[in-house]
């Protein structure tokens, strides 16, 4: 997979520290992603390793990068789901969207099969807090690779409120 962090201990992905995420408030005004559609089987990404190598030459290509990372997941059905890249600056060619609203987030910390079960547990902190979850994305933090070579396949849950 083309590298899009190049200056970290994996070559790739940074490591993530889950203490700025973890039962917080995040708010986001106006913040830009560069947004790709997937298909998914069955909630299971199909030709992710690709559309991630195509999606980082092009984010590279337009000098794109934002100083942290943040890819947002939203599995929007069995058959597909959307994916949000942060990005500093608007990328040619490619669909840009923003985000804004309040979100509360949680740190989940195993393998990529427990999403169902991290959800279910977002959502019940969200109503613990009072509110109500109107949307929730996942924002897997490093790669299966980084996730393997740093020990900790963390992955945050953002539901907007």
């Amino acid at each position: 997979m083309d590298k899009l962090y190049e200056n970290t201990e994996t070559g790739c992905c940074p490591r993530f520290n889950p203490e700025p995420w973890d039962g917080k408030e995040v708010t986001f005004k106006d913040k830009l992603f560069l947004k790709e559609h997937m298909r998914t089987f069955l909630h299971i990404p199909l030709g992710f390793g690709k559309l991630m190598v195509n999606t980082s030459q092009k984010i590279k290509a337009a000098d794109a990068l934002p100083p942290q990372p943040l890819m947002l997941y939203d599995d929007t059905s069995l058959w597909g789901a959307d994916l949000y890249i942060a990005v500093s600056k608007d990328v040619p060619g490619a669909r840009m969207e923003t985000i804004s609203g309040d979100f509360l987030s949680k740190v989940f910390e195993g393998p990529f099969k427990d999403a169902g079960k991290w959800l279910k547990e977002m959502n019940g902190y969200v109503r613990s807090k009072g509110k109500e979850p109107k949307k929730v994305y996942f924002f897997y933090t490093t790669c299966p690779s980084c996730a393997k070579a740093y020990g900790k396949n963390y992955t945050v849950t953002l539901a907007k409120v």
